[in-house]
Formats: C-alpha cells, sequence, structure tokens
C-alpha cells in the first residue's frame, strides 16, 4: 500500500480542528473490549501500534491522529492484516481526549504513549503543543492505578517540558533515578526513535506511573 502525502504539521487550534471526535462503539471496534487499552497519542501512520498490537494480542490499542489521511490509511492496513484489537481514530487531541476516555469503560486505559509530538520551536506556538496541563488532568482522571505515560523525543527541550508538566502533577510519579531512560521499556521503537538513533543523536525518554491515590 502506498503512503500517504500529508503535510507534516497542523496547527490544531485551526478552526478545520475544534470539533470534538464522536467515539465510536468499543464493542464493534474491538473483539475483545475488555482487555486493557493503550492509546497512543499522535500515533502518525500507526507503524508503531501495528507491531505493538501483533506482539501483544491480549492488549486492545488505540492510535489517536489529527491528520486524517494518515488515519484512513492506518485502518485500512489493520483490517487487511486482520488485527481485531487495533483501531485507529481521527481526532485533535486538545479537544477530544476527555470525551474519548468517557467513552472507555471505567479501568481499561492502562498504557499512554506520547512520542516525538511536533515541538512547536517558536515561543508564540509553544501553545499548540501537545503536553498541556488539561491533557495531564484528564489522563490522570482516566488511566488506572499504577497505569503507565511513556514520553520520548528528540528535542531536549521538549522532552524537559513534558516531564515538567507531568511531574507538576501529584496523580503521577516519574520512574528511574536518572533524568533520562538509557532504553526504551517497550519491545517496539517507534521510526522517528530508529532514525535518531542511527544518526547517532539522543533521544529523550521518561516514564510515569499513576499513583495509588
Amino acid at each position: 500500500m502506498p503512503k500517504v502525502r500529508v503535510r507534516q504539521h497542523v496547527n490544531p487550534l485551526s478552526k478545520k480542528y475544534q470539533t470534538p471526535v464522536q467515539p465510536p462503539l468499543w464493542n464493534c471496534v474491538y473483539a475483545q473490549p475488555a482487555q486493557p487499552l493503550h492509546l497512543d497519542i499522535g500515533c502518525a501512520r500507526g507503524e508503531f501500534l501495528l507491531s505493538m498490537a501483533t506482539l501483544e494480542p491480549n492488549w486492545n490499542f488505540l492510535g489517536l491522529e489529527i491528520r486524517e489521511p494518515l488515519v484512513e490509511q492506518a485502518n485500512a492496513k489493520a483490517s487487511e492484516l486482520g488485527l481485531r484489537n487495533l483501531y485507529y481514530l481521527f481526532g485533535n487531541v486538545n479537544n477530544s481526549l476527555k470525551p474519548l476516555l468517557e467513552s472507555v469503560e471505567v479501568g481499561m486505559l492502562r498504557r499512554v504513549t506520547l512520542q516525538f509530538p511536533d515541538p512547536w520551536f517558536k515561543k508564540r506556538q509553544a501553545k499548540r503543543r501537545v503536553v498541556q496541563p488539561e491533557l495531564v488532568d484528564t489522563l490522570a482522571t482516566y488511566l488506572m492505578d499504577r497505569g503507565e505515560v511513556f514520553l520520548q523525543s528528540d528535542v531536549e527541550a521538549v522532552a524537559v517540558e513534558m516531564c515538567d508538566r507531568f511531574e507538576a502533577h501529584p496523580a503521577f510519579q516519574k520512574q528511574g533515578a536518572d533524568l533520562w531512560l538509557a532504553t526504551n521499556p517497550l519491545p517496539v521503537p517507534t521510526e522517528r526513535e530508529v532514525s535518531t538513533l542511527s544518526r547517532g543523536e539522543p533521544v529523550y525518554r521518561a516514564l510515569f506511573v499513576r499513583r495509588e491515590l
């Protein structure tokens, strides 16, 4: 299947992306809807989740992506491979995360990944970054106790900002004594991670666990 060409950068604050997502019927999406759920925010072409869903059939995987053509192509590929534990959804996490997680059965969300988000380098564009305090609050509400949030970026300032926002929330505890994780705790790297490391450049990783409150 040929890759769809889309814009690399999408402004989540533009009018086009202000309609919240309509959650699907989960019992129609997943063959086993009661399995633990892994949410990948900003899943791009979905290759990471495709590999994860193949490796971990006892989990359900959901990718949320703001570029609709990528979502359509990813769902077509998952369907072609017969993966009934994987689904991709078009939506803007800024306004869609809460209604989406409200529709999921309590205790199902057990893992969240946010990998290599758009850095939006200019100061006036920082409000477009994915990890805002509201996102952290929402994940704290819906992630089960001891659930995990894995973050990584190849831009240190972005990684620091993401970590600062999770560390500022009482529901989350950073794992490990070092500033950054030396290795990826998940069995599958993203394409961006592989590319970055192959050039000898660093990847800044952190794992947070939701405290039992």
